[in-house]
């Protein structure tokens, strides 16, 4: 079957409630194809990898959490933003990406999928005083030692994660995927023993082992690769269209 591309993305707009949300780059379709959309390829990042992948499965739309036109960055359409942009358009392929939208969605986010794959039970927002913190907060069903739970997210993720390690068992966790490993001083501020991202910055170590807690940098891309399924296997039931997920290894 075949959906039309403007109720296609009209109806991820709505459920992903992306007009409502402040963002660094435009949420939404970003390059316009062909108008009928019989198969979605999703993927972290618009990369020309990707773009290719999808290219060879024949897709009428690319799906991707990180996607172009990001604030500050120079607007000529010149080398690799030209290459990526011209398959695009040569191939008539739309281009449809959500940032924020897709961290912090309650169903399909990137926070909430990654909880349930390493087994957190969600309890909150990270910063329940400011919704600009993108992060949850939750705890482990039993402790769990931190080499312990690197191992989980170890074999979860299929990457060995950065591991700084705390004393303590590790019960209550705050996590941020991607690249929020700054929302570290929340995580200590709301007591955590363990707080993961995907990035981790020169600081972090110091903040981790001066305030006692355990830190994890499982990877940007490897935090960010749920999201983007979770939406387009969505996307794919509303409306009987084929979705197919291509991860490009990126060890970031």
């Amino acid at each position: 079957m075949a959906v039309a591309l403007q109720t296609l993305v009209a109806e991820a707009e709505r459920y992903l409630a992306s007009a409502k949300i402040h963002d660094y780059c435009p949420n939404g379709l970003q390059v316009e194809g062909r108008a009928q959309v019989r198969r979605i390829v999703s993927g972290v990042t618009a990369s020309q990898a990707l773009l290719d992948a999808a290219v060879e499965a024949d897709a009428d739309l690319i799906l991707v959490h990180h996607g172009y036109f990001w604030k500050g960055e120079n607007p000529c359409i010149t080398g690799m933003k030209r290459r990526r942009l011209s398959t695009l358009l040569s191939h008539d392929i739309s281009l449809l990406a959500f940032h924020l939208p897709l961290d912090v969605h309650p169903e399909v986010g990137n926070n909430v999928q990654l909880a349930r794959l390493l087994d957190i039970t969600v309890e909150g927002p990270l910063d329940p005083t400011d919704a600009r913190v993108v992060g949850l907060l939750g705890s482990l069903p039993e402790p769990l030692s931190p080499r312990d739970f690197a191992r989980r997210v170890h074999e979860a993720l299929g990457r060995e994660p950065l591991l700084v390690e705390g004393e303590q068992m590790i019960r209550r966790v705050g996590w941020c995927t991607g690249g929020g490993q700054g929302y570290i001083d929340q995580a200590i501020a709301a007591g955590v023993d363990l707080f993961i991202s995907g990035e981790a910055s020169e600081q972090t170590f110091h903040s981790a082992r001066e305030n006692g807690i355990s830190f994890i940098a499982a990877g940007h891309h490897a935090t960010e690769r749920y999201g983007v399924q979770a939406l387009g296997d969505y996307l794919a039931r509303r409306f009987a269209v084929e979705h197919l997920f291509i991860d490009c290894p990126n060890p970031v």
